[in-house]
């Protein structure tokens, strides 16, 4: 018995330390609704690598040569959203806001987009414009564009919100493994009129739409909502990135593709209130994306979206968390009623070179420490393997053991047997009646002295 329990309990051990060793592994989350969210390029998604804005000069029927745009979107199940513009890409001098959608579909390492003038078929780092007849009419590049306002350097009187040391300025806030803020977090101090700087980067996910694609958002005192999205390849929105949710659409639509660091510069105006809680003054908001004003001193009359209400009372702002895993960096806000200064802050080279020389250190001084925690559960899984074998050679041998007596036990069975004829067998036969008198005689004065005990029958 004792030996079955120790065996149950070191299979239950066993068991247990299996289990721990294959939680130790992880796998990419995805929500029924929006599907997979990728913070890291997808090796084994095909459409990933064709998504992105491209630009080059096309040729018209009279001969004359033209600049277009083209921003391209996956949007799952090898399908694709684009939009071009004549003048280039949004934000740059000869914009022409004027978008010509359309769609395509992917054919092995490359997509037919339909819906223009042309035929498009993209390719990695190329496209290349057909007309009805088959006509060549242009090509287009590849273009990775880099906000100029990233990597920009707190300025003197400045508040570091986050540079990936701690979340020591926020109430509620969470750190991913490679130092970036997360989703979800509410910043400590309070301001009244200031200048918030934020990088972000936005998931990459295909099946996903609408709100439910790369959504977060600054929460200005809680009130006002910078939105935050994924609208890359869109015409500008009410709800999409740079809108102030629900409330005005940006300008233009500066979002570069998912899973680009991009850049969120704010310069925030509180509303004023009189003695007797009236409002003096709406609050005002300038903002600009990726260095492009997309805002510009905007009047609120009231608060957006699902924003706290407005009150003369100081409230902290917010990284919103809609479920989606967007990721924040390189954030400090400049309080206008003590710091003043240019904004937004433009770094110049040595900055920026500062800033990436800063990041690859940081990347390899975690490559190198993953390195060692990698070696370090290795040893401590062989370790463990070990102790594990030594355990279960130990149950094999008490298995081993406990068999070999249990073939020797029947051996033994004779010697019991023979005491039970001693107290069965020769008794059985020398049971008489006249034997069993006695015992009844002896129960039967019991009976009468528990009579006289009790008192039931006093006169016999």
């Amino acid at each position: 018995m004792l030996f079955t329990k120790r065996l149950k309990f070191i299979c239950f051990f066993l068991t247990a330390i299996i289990a721990i060793l294959m939680l130790g592994s992880t796998t990419l989350a995805q929500n029924k609704e929006k599907g997979p969210a990728y913070t890291s390029p997808p090796a084994k998604d095909m459409s990933y690598p064709l998504m992105g804005e491209f630009m080059g000069s096309v040729t018209s029927d009279d001969g004359k040569k033209q600049v277009v745009g083209l921003q391209i979107r996956s949007i799952g199940n090898d399908q694709f959203d684009a939009v071009a513009y004549y003048g280039g890409l949004p934000g740059q001098p000869k914009f022409n806001a004027e978008p010509i959608q359309m769609i395509g579909k992917r054919s092995g390492k490359f997509v037919v987009l339909s819906g223009g003038p042309w035929a498009i078929f993209v390719e990695n780092n190329q496209c290349r414009l057909v007309d009805l007849k088959g006509k060549s009419r242009g090509q287009l590049k590849r273009v990775k564009r880099k906000s100029p306002t990233l990597y920009s350097p707190a300025p003197e009187g400045a508040v570091i919100l986050f540079d990936g040391t701690g979340t020591d300025q926020f109430t509620t806030a969470e750190m991913t493994g490679d130092e970036l803020l997360m989703e979800g977090a509410d910043v400590k101090p309070m301001f009244q009129d200031f200048n918030l700087h934020v990088e972000f980067r936005l998931p990459y996910m295909p099946y996903a739409d609408g709100q439910q694609r790369g959504n977060s958002g600054l929460y200005l005192q809680s009130r006002y909502e910078c939105q935050v999205l994924d609208s890359f390849a869109l015409i500008p929105k009410i709800d999409g990135l740079g809108a102030l949710y629900r409330f005005r659409p940006p300008a233009i639509n500066m979002c570069f593709p998912p899973l680009v660091w991009q850049t969120y510069d704010v310069q925030f105006t509180a509303p004023r209130w009189n003695a007797d809680g009236t409002k003096a003054r709406n609050a005002t908001i300038t903002s600009w994306v990726n260095g492009v004003k997309v805002q510009d001193n905007v009047s609120l009359p009231n608060k957006t979206g699902a924003g706290k209400t407005e009150e003369p009372l100081l409230l902290p702002t917010r990284f919103q968390n809609h479920g989606d895993p967007v990721r924040f960096r390189n954030i400090w806000v400049v309080d206008r009623g003590l710091a003043l200064g240019d904004f937004p802050q433009i770094p110049n080279k040595e900055q920026i070179q500062s800033a990436i020389k800063a990041e690859q250190l940081k990347r390899k001084e975690r490559v190198k420490a993953a390195r060692k925690q990698a070696a370090d559960k290795k040893r401590a899984a062989a370790k463990l393997k070990s102790k594990v074998d030594a355990a279960k050679a130990k149950v094999d041998a008490a298995a081993k053991t406990s068999s070999e007596l249990d073939k020797k036990q029947p051996a033994k069975q004779p010697v019991k047997q023979e005491t039970q004829p001693q107290e069965t067998q020769p008794q059985e036969p020398n049971k008489t009646g006249a034997e069993k008198k006695p015992e009844k005689a002896a129960s039967k004065p019991v009976q009468k002295k528990t009579i006289k005990k009790t008192g039931e029958k006093p006169g016999s």
